[in-house]
This record gives structure tokens, C-alpha cells and sequence, in this order.
């Protein structure tokens, strides 16, 4: 479904990406792990076209993305659950899932439906949520645009513990569902229960791809890439 080959990424002078490749297929869920500052983030704004690749390439669903503008790219069936949520402050909650929604499956009465505490607090603002509930929000407005590819940066940064594991429920129930997954997060063991395979980043280049198992069982190489 994504396949991105070879790319580089500047921030003025400063290379950030070094030749970076990874695909998600059709229903998996891919996890991009890496220290702070090692280019995730990069990656994914590489891939949605807000910082357009210096060379490589992008393509999704077979057609390349070079060139084309963000809105354009989401259009095609990415959706984004951004690092720090950024949700729309002075918009309700209600207000924040309607202003990206399209046609498709996922309505509000379905969002909702997965995250029940929405639909308590669709009235609020969404400045007055908690991070958690922000975090719900980030991930409903993005299913509202019903894509084919949820990207989640962060998906659990600065989370209290039992609603991590609601957000990691409810990510297992849409990969069981057939939605790819492209996820960034730092929980290594809650990540080899959802990921088919791990793409880790070092110094802005891949380091090492594989099973999340075959990570996990190696001491070593998890504390040299990740710290852990």
C-alpha cells in the first residue's frame, strides 16, 4: 500500500533523512521506532508531502505522491494522528470530527461508538479535554477522513497507563479490522502485540528491520538502538 524508496530530507542545509526505505502493506501495521531526533517524525512528513523528499520516492496504492500538495496526499486516504494531537482548541469535539469528515464507513456515531467518552463530551471544547481524551479526538478526527493508511506519531507519548491501553485496543481492533497501520511510539512490548514488523531509525537512515519478537530477544541491539 506505501512504499517509500531511497528518500532524503533537508531542513535548510541540514540533511535529516539518509536513503530511508520501508513499505506497509495492505492490512499490517507497521511500528518506526528510534531515539528522539534519529527522523521519525521527518519520515512522516516526508511521506504526507510537508517536507517533500529531496530524492527518492513515495508511492501509495501504486501512484507516486511527488509533488502533490498535503491536502492532496491525505485525499488519496492517509490520515494523520499528529505528535502533540493539535487538535482544534476552540472547536467542540463534536466540531472537531465534522471539519475533516468524508465519505465513508466511519461517522461520528461510529467513533463514538469506539470511544464512548466522546460522545459525553461533545459539547466541550476541545482545549478542556484531558491529554488521553485529546488523544481519542486526534485519532477519531482522523478516522472521520476514513482512510485507507492511519499514521500515528507518538501514539501514547505522555499517556496515564490504563489509557494507553485503551488507545492500544483500540488500535488491535482496526488492524483486525483490514485498516494499515503506520505507528510511532516508544513502548517497544505494546508495539510487538500490534506491529507485524518494526523499522528502526538511527541518525536518520534504517538501522534494523524485522519482528518485533526477534528485537525483544535481543538485549543487546534493543538497548544500542533504543535505549531500552
Amino acid at each position: 500500500m506505501l512504499e517509500v524508496s531511497g528518500i532524503a530530507a533537508f531542513y535548510g542545509a541540514a540533511q535529516a533523512l539518509f536513503g530511508v526505505s520501508l513499505c506497509v502493506r495492505e492490512g499490517e501495521a507497521l511500528a518506526l521506532l528510534g531515539r528522539n531526533g534519529m527522523g521519525k517524525t521527518t519520515t512522516i512528513r516526508a511521506i504526507l508531502g510537508l517536507t517533500p523528499p529531496a530524492s527518492g520516492s513515495v508511492r501509495f496504492a501504486g501512484r507516486p505522491l511527488s509533488g502533490l500538495a498535503p491536502h492532496r496526499i491525505a485525499r488519496l486516504g492517509l490520515g494523520l494522528v499528529p505528535e502533540g494531537r493539535q487538535v482544534f482548541p476552540t472547536l467542540t469535539v463534536a466540531e472537531n470530527l465534522v471539519a475533516t469528515a468524508r465519505p465513508g464507513p466511519w461517522t461520528v456515531a461510529r467513533v463514538t461508538a469506539l470511544f464512548p467518552r466522546l460522545a459525553e463530551r461533545a459539547r466541550q471544547p476541545a482545549r478542556t479535554l484531558s491529554g488521553g481524551e485529546q488523544q481519542m479526538l486526534a485519532i477519531g478526527r482522523a478516522l472521520m477522513t476514513n482512510p485507507r493508511l492511519l499514521i500515528l506519531d507518538e501514539a501514547t507519548e505522555g499517556l496515564a497507563p490504563l489509557i494507553r491501553a485503551e488507545i492500544w485496543a483500540v488500535l488491535g481492533r482496526l488492524k483486525a479490522e483490514g485498516l494499515s497501520i503506520l505507528v510511532v511510539d516508544k513502548d517497544v512490548r505494546a508495539l510487538s502485540a500490534l506491529a507485524d514488523r518494526f523499522v528502526v531509525l538511527e541518525k536518520g537512515r534504517v538501522a534494523w528491520e524485522g519482528q518485533g519478537a526477534s528485537l525483544l530477544a535481543d538485549t543487546p541491539r534493543l538497548h544500542a538502538l533504543l535505549g531500552v
